[in-house]
Protein backbone atom coordinates (compact mmCIF):
# COMPACT_ATOMS: atom_id res chain seq x y z
CA UNK A 1 0.00 0.00 0.00
CA UNK A 2 2.45 2.23 0.95
CA UNK A 3 4.83 1.74 -3.06
CA UNK A 4 1.29 2.86 -4.17
CA UNK A 5 1.15 6.24 -2.13
CA UNK A 6 4.61 6.83 -2.90
CA UNK A 7 3.74 6.18 -6.72
CA UNK A 8 0.87 8.40 -6.94
CA UNK A 9 2.43 11.42 -4.76
CA UNK A 10 5.36 11.39 -7.13
CA UNK A 11 2.78 11.13 -10.52
CA UNK A 12 1.15 14.10 -8.66
CA UNK A 13 4.43 16.29 -8.33
CA UNK A 14 5.50 15.73 -11.41
CA UNK A 15 1.88 16.89 -12.85
CA UNK A 16 1.69 20.10 -10.61
CA UNK A 17 5.24 21.05 -11.54
CA UNK A 18 3.79 20.39 -15.35
CA UNK A 19 1.21 23.11 -14.85
CA UNK A 20 3.71 24.87 -13.16
CA UNK A 21 5.50 25.28 -15.91
CA UNK A 22 3.14 26.15 -18.40
CA UNK A 23 1.86 28.79 -16.62
CA UNK A 24 5.39 30.34 -15.76
CA UNK A 25 6.60 29.91 -19.67
CA UNK A 26 7.14 33.22 -21.01
CA UNK A 27 4.12 34.09 -23.46
CA UNK A 28 5.95 34.97 -27.59
CA UNK A 29 4.55 37.80 -28.42
CA UNK A 30 3.02 37.51 -32.24
CA UNK A 31 3.87 40.73 -34.03
CA UNK A 32 7.50 42.40 -33.56
CA UNK A 33 7.64 44.70 -33.02
CA UNK A 34 4.38 46.20 -31.04
CA UNK A 35 4.72 49.56 -31.95
CA UNK A 36 6.49 51.49 -34.81
CA UNK A 37 6.58 55.34 -35.83
CA UNK A 38 6.35 57.19 -39.40
CA UNK A 39 6.45 60.53 -39.90
CA UNK A 40 2.71 60.78 -42.31
CA UNK A 41 1.75 63.80 -44.36
CA UNK A 42 -2.12 63.67 -44.62
CA UNK A 43 -3.18 66.55 -46.64
CA UNK A 44 -5.88 68.77 -45.09
CA UNK A 45 -5.77 67.07 -41.64
CA UNK A 46 -1.77 68.31 -41.73
CA UNK A 47 0.90 65.68 -40.95
CA UNK A 48 3.51 64.87 -38.88
CA UNK A 49 4.69 62.20 -36.16
CA UNK A 50 2.60 59.11 -35.31
CA UNK A 51 2.34 56.19 -34.07
CA UNK A 52 1.09 52.71 -35.30
CA UNK A 53 0.31 49.59 -33.13
CA UNK A 54 0.20 46.28 -33.93
CA UNK A 55 -1.65 43.28 -32.64
CA UNK A 56 -2.17 39.55 -33.74
CA UNK A 57 -4.29 36.65 -32.75
CA UNK A 58 -3.39 34.02 -35.61
CA UNK A 59 -4.01 35.42 -39.01
CA UNK A 60 -5.98 38.57 -37.29
CA UNK A 61 -4.49 41.21 -37.09
CA UNK A 62 -5.53 44.93 -36.18
CA UNK A 63 -3.54 48.16 -36.41
CA UNK A 64 -4.23 51.40 -34.88
CA UNK A 65 -2.83 54.90 -35.86
CA UNK A 66 -2.28 57.71 -33.13
CA UNK A 67 -0.82 61.06 -34.07
CA UNK A 68 -0.40 64.44 -31.99
CA UNK A 69 0.24 65.96 -35.17
CA UNK A 70 -2.33 65.09 -37.49
CA UNK A 71 -5.19 67.20 -36.54
CA UNK A 72 -8.89 67.24 -36.96
CA UNK A 73 -10.07 70.25 -38.95
CA UNK A 74 -13.26 69.66 -37.90
CA UNK A 75 -15.12 67.79 -35.11
CA UNK A 76 -15.85 64.42 -35.85
CA UNK A 77 -18.00 61.95 -34.23
CA UNK A 78 -17.23 58.51 -32.44
CA UNK A 79 -16.79 55.75 -34.97
CA UNK A 80 -17.74 58.24 -38.13
CA UNK A 81 -14.13 57.87 -40.12
CA UNK A 82 -14.32 54.88 -42.81
CA UNK A 83 -10.48 54.25 -42.44
CA UNK A 84 -8.73 51.60 -44.90
CA UNK A 85 -4.96 51.42 -43.94
CA UNK A 86 -2.50 50.04 -46.98
CA UNK A 87 0.52 48.06 -45.60
CA UNK A 88 3.49 47.39 -48.23
CA UNK A 89 4.86 43.64 -47.65
CA UNK A 90 7.98 43.29 -48.09
CA UNK A 91 7.09 38.93 -48.70
CA UNK A 92 4.08 39.49 -51.18
CA UNK A 93 0.72 41.39 -51.49
CA UNK A 94 -0.02 44.25 -49.34
CA UNK A 95 -2.18 44.03 -46.66
CA UNK A 96 -5.46 45.95 -46.12
CA UNK A 97 -6.52 46.64 -42.57
CA UNK A 98 -10.46 48.74 -42.46
CA UNK A 99 -12.87 49.73 -39.92
CA UNK A 100 -14.81 52.90 -38.87
CA UNK A 101 -13.38 52.65 -34.73
CA UNK A 102 -12.15 56.24 -33.83
CA UNK A 103 -13.13 58.31 -30.92
CA UNK A 104 -15.34 61.50 -30.87
CA UNK A 105 -13.05 64.62 -31.75
CA UNK A 106 -13.38 67.69 -31.32
CA UNK A 107 -12.42 70.99 -34.19
CA UNK A 108 -7.82 70.71 -34.04
CA UNK A 109 -7.94 67.25 -31.73
CA UNK A 110 -5.55 64.93 -32.55
CA UNK A 111 -6.62 61.88 -34.66
CA UNK A 112 -6.89 58.41 -33.44
CA UNK A 113 -8.10 55.49 -36.03
CA UNK A 114 -8.40 51.66 -35.21
CA UNK A 115 -7.77 49.43 -34.09
CA UNK A 116 -8.60 48.41 -37.72
CA UNK A 117 -8.76 45.04 -38.91
CA UNK A 118 -7.00 42.40 -41.24
CA UNK A 119 -5.20 39.60 -41.80
CA UNK A 120 -2.09 38.27 -41.83
CA UNK A 121 -0.01 35.42 -42.85
CA UNK A 122 3.01 34.37 -41.05
CA UNK A 123 6.10 35.92 -42.21
CA UNK A 124 4.62 39.11 -43.24
CA UNK A 125 6.88 41.98 -43.40
CA UNK A 126 4.42 45.41 -43.23
CA UNK A 127 5.62 48.68 -43.47
CA UNK A 128 3.57 51.78 -44.17
CA UNK A 129 5.93 53.43 -46.51
CA UNK A 130 4.51 52.05 -49.82
CA UNK A 131 1.06 52.02 -48.47
CA UNK A 132 -1.18 54.55 -47.19
CA UNK A 133 -4.12 55.34 -45.14
CA UNK A 134 -7.38 56.83 -46.57
CA UNK A 135 -9.82 57.98 -44.01
CA UNK A 136 -13.61 58.94 -45.55
CA UNK A 137 -14.71 61.80 -42.89
CA UNK A 138 -18.64 62.99 -44.67
CA UNK A 139 -18.00 61.93 -48.72
CA UNK A 140 -14.63 63.70 -47.92
CA UNK A 141 -11.36 61.28 -48.65
CA UNK A 142 -7.98 62.09 -46.96
CA UNK A 143 -5.07 60.29 -47.56
CA UNK A 144 -1.84 59.95 -45.78
CA UNK A 145 1.34 58.39 -46.77
CA UNK A 146 4.88 58.84 -45.79
CA UNK A 147 8.59 58.98 -47.61
CA UNK A 148 10.26 57.27 -45.39
CA UNK A 149 10.39 53.64 -44.11
CA UNK A 150 8.81 53.07 -40.09
CA UNK A 151 10.83 52.86 -37.15
CA UNK A 152 12.56 50.83 -35.70
CA UNK A 153 11.13 48.64 -38.76
CA UNK A 154 8.56 46.87 -40.26
CA UNK A 155 6.03 44.43 -38.33
CA UNK A 156 6.59 40.89 -38.61
CA UNK A 157 4.08 38.69 -37.45
CA UNK A 158 4.59 34.56 -37.05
Amino acid sequence: MRGKRIGSGAAMLAGALAVTGLALAPSAAAVTPLTANVTASCGLFGGGAATLTATQTGTAATLKLTSTAITTPIAIGANSISSTLTMANSTGSARVFSGTVNPAMPAGSTITVGPLNGTVASGDSLDFYGGSLKMVVFGITVTCTTSAAQTPGPFVFS
